[in-house]
């Protein structure tokens, strides 16, 4: 066994994401609330309080947010609302191939088959105006543009987009709370934006997720399509699926809402942390982070597969975790495999090349220390 590994062995692992939510004291005035209500769902009084509270931190009037049971149901609701299940004349709903597979999961609830586009390979995302061109666009009854890693999408093109094809848009903004908090303006409309409150995202309730859009009658739309298509009847009068978040859900949203300043400077400091040590390796050129995506995504761009593939067997061998987070795209899925596709050779260069580091609110220097060290390994074996 070589020295690297012999010293590796001393060094416990650093899991590649480690959440951190409210603790048990937190949580219980809300959980006394829960008791003295005797309400558990339903669109209880703290659901209520959470999307009135969250309204006020994007800067939103109130109403323009309705919370749910996770992001894929957020992303299933907004779809049905401002959709609806689709047509056989228009089956087809544009998705982008780098994303998490939740996107396509979504879509197909709702009856559409997933198109997969590739992305731009400066903003990851789908390119509007490379779309309004795309041949199948008469087969196309819904797009889905996704926020990568939380870097958010904006509005305007895609407003601009729907006016031009009449085709309804739908935002994947996943992770994106973070960075649509600091510029909303540019972020949020009329547009349904289908948030991730899962606990591995900056902002977490553990699981649940939330729509915001200043549409009024859009919101109460996916208010019915989360709650069976009721609304203020027992009446089921449209496309739905049971997405409502639960008062406990809500306990620890409201509860991670209290101390979230203090938690997002905490990870911003991961962050800067990360870009400090990296800077002095002279890797910093190849570090994403904050504030272009969200901050519980740290990255590291490798060149090409190749130079991937020395990166994981150097993290690997001092017990540091990483994660390819949309893994090669949402074609090379074992399900998804036989869904059409346009040329993929975006999604095909970033899918194996972009490498999730370790993130957490209380990662230490010394533990992003140990990172940087192994990703350095690899630029000396290059310059060697």
């Amino acid at each position: 066994m070589s020295a690297r590994k012999v010293s590796a062995t001393k060094h416990p692992p650093i899991p590649v994401l480690r959440p951190l939510l409210p603790a048990a004291e937190r949580l219980l005035p809300y959980l006394r609330a829960i008791d003295a209500s005797r309400v558990y769902s339903n669109h209880g009084p703290l659901v209520t309080e959470l999307a009135r509270r969250l309204a006020a931190v994007l800067k939103q009037p109130e109403g323009s947010i309705v919370c749910a049971a996770s992001g894929t149901a957020a992303l299933t609701g907004a779809i049905l609302a401002a959709a609806g299940r689709a047509k056989p004349s228009s089956a087809l709903c544009i998705v982008p191939a780098f994303t998490f597979v939740a996107t396509a999961s979504a879509v197909e609830q709702c009856g559409y088959h997933p198109y997969l586009a590739d992305v731009d390979s400066d903003s990851w995302m789908l390119d509007p105006r490379q779309l309004a061109a795309d041949p199948k666009l008469d087969q196309v009854g819904l797009v889905v543009p996704v926020a990568p890693f939380g870097r958010a999408v904006p509005q305007e093109p895609w407003r601009a987009f729907r006016r031009a094809t009449g085709i309804p848009v739908v935002i994947d903004g996943a992770a994106s709370f973070e960075v649509i908090e600091a510029r909303p303006g540019r972020f949020l409309g009329d547009i349904p934006v289908a948030l991730s409150f899962h606990a591995t995202k900056s902002f977490a309730t553990g699981e649940g997720g939330a729509v915001v859009t200043t549409d009024c009658d859009v919101a109460s739309r996916i208010m019915q399509a989360l709650n069976f298509g009721f609304l203020s009847s027992r009446d089921s009068e449209v496309p739905s699926i049971n997405g409502k978040m639960s008062e406990f859900h809500a306990a620890v949203g409201l509860a991670e809402l209290d101390h979230w300043p203090a938690k997002r400077a905490a990870l911003h400091a991961v962050i800067a942390c990360y870009r400090r040590l990296l800077d002095a390796a002279g890797l910093v050129h190849r570090f994403v982070g904050w504030p272009d995506i969200a901050s519980c995504y740290p990255l590291f761009r490798c060149l090409d597969p190749a130079e991937a593939s020395r990166v994981q067997q150097s993290l690997d061998n001092d017990r540091v975790d990483f994660r390819l987070w949309y893994g090669s795209g949402v074609h090379r899925q074992s399900y998804f495999r036989e869904l059409a596709h346009g040329d993929l050779a975006v999604t095909d260069r970033l899918g194996p090349c972009l490498l999730g580091l370790p993130s957490a609110p209380d990662l230490s220097e010394g533990a992003v220390a140990r990172v940087v060290a192994a990703l350095a390994t690899v630029k000396a074996d290059v310059a060697a």
